[in-house]
């Protein structure tokens, strides 16, 4: 998703707003879980497990906890953030 000089205004703002959004940024830092993931339990295994194995069994491990971790992570940053 790379602005180019020949994008129409509209379309470079577009892309900013989702790159700016929080829903993007929680995406991307998922993404990066996953693929941490992945390479670990490749290492383990030998080989490539590839990426969807490796979202599925993340998921299924890791995903709740991760997520309560942040919203706690990000209360925190909110309360210290509010305090100042």
């Amino acid at each position: 998703m790379k602005d180019s000089p020949d994008m129409p205004a509209a379309e470079v703002e577009q892309s900013q707003f989702v790159k700016n959004s929080v829903l993007y940024k929680e995406f991307l830092a998922e993404r990066e879980e996953v693929l941490k993931h992945k390479w670990i339990e490749s290492e383990k295994a030998g080989k490539d497990i590839g990426f969807e194995k490796a979202l599925l069994d993340w998921i299924v491990k890791h995903r709740s906890s991760w997520r309560e971790k942040r919203m706690k992570e990000a209360r925190n940053n909110q309360t210290q953030s509010s305090g100042s």
